[in-house]
């Protein structure tokens, strides 16, 4: 111990103390030495902190933390909402770009009435490049969302650089039509043979349309009553 140390622990009597602890007056505490009263001062605001963090600031406390972790959130939205509003004019010119070409785009695709003439301009295709069809059979549509596609089975008989010249019409037409699978063989007589599929696309009328969106709301059912 050190030399402070000592000399403390001498000029406290802890005799005397003990003694001002007792016998004490609890009806008359105005009279108690200044230990006691110091004692019991320091247990009295001791316990009224404990009682206070654990009936009101212990609340208090969480209810900051979460206030603070909102406020975080608010300036994360108010910063997001800030960019959006300083590139709007931006956001609604690429979304008018959008819906133009989306448009562009669906004017090239004909509707129900319209395939069968659709069907023709590719069958005279060949025919005015001097191509003989052996096979030009259309398939089932495959219903996509807000279209649909109709497969073509076709095998044309001609020369080479007549398949290039038709494939190069049908790529001009004003309608979407694409050229697929194709293999090419040659023939005894010296021509060749083209087999392929074509496939060309056409938008959903309203009752097909209809018809589409009641199918996926089943579809969706049926997924969370599997659930």
């Amino acid at each position: 111990m050190s030399s402070s140390k000592r000399s403390l622990a001498r000029s406290v009597d802890f005799a005397a103390l003990a003694n001002d602890f007792k016998g004490l007056d609890q009806n008359d505490p105005g009279q108690w030495p200044l230990a006691p009263k110091v004692a019991v001062f320091i247990g009295l605001f001791v316990a009224t902190i404990a009682a206070a963090w654990w009936f009101d600031w212990r609340e208090q406390m969480v209810l900051l933390e979460r206030r603070e972790a909102e406020e975080q959130q608010l300036r994360q939205d108010w910063a997001a909402k800030k960019r959006l509003a300083v590139n709007l004019h931006e956001y609604r010119r690429q979304l008018e770009e959008t819906d133009r070409q989306f448009g562009a785009l669906l004017k090239q695709l004909p509707n129900r009435a319209e395939m069968d003439s659709l069907l023709a301009d590719i069958n005279q295709a060949g025919l005015g490049r001097g191509l003989s069809f052996e096979l030009f059979k259309p398939g089932v549509d495959v219903v996509k969302d807000f279209y649909a596609e109709m497969p073509i089975a076709v095998s044309i008989v001609g020369e080479y650089d007549d398949f290039g010249a038709f494939a190069s019409d049908v790529a001009q037409m004003p309608r979407i039509v694409t050229l697929s699978d194709m293999s090419l063989t040659r023939l005894e007589e010296g021509r060749l043979k083209l087999e392929a599929k074509a496939v060309t696309y056409r938008y959903l009328d309203e009752e097909e349309l209809a018809l589409q969106r009641q199918k996926q709301e089943q579809e969706k059912k049926d997924r969370q009553g599997r659930k």
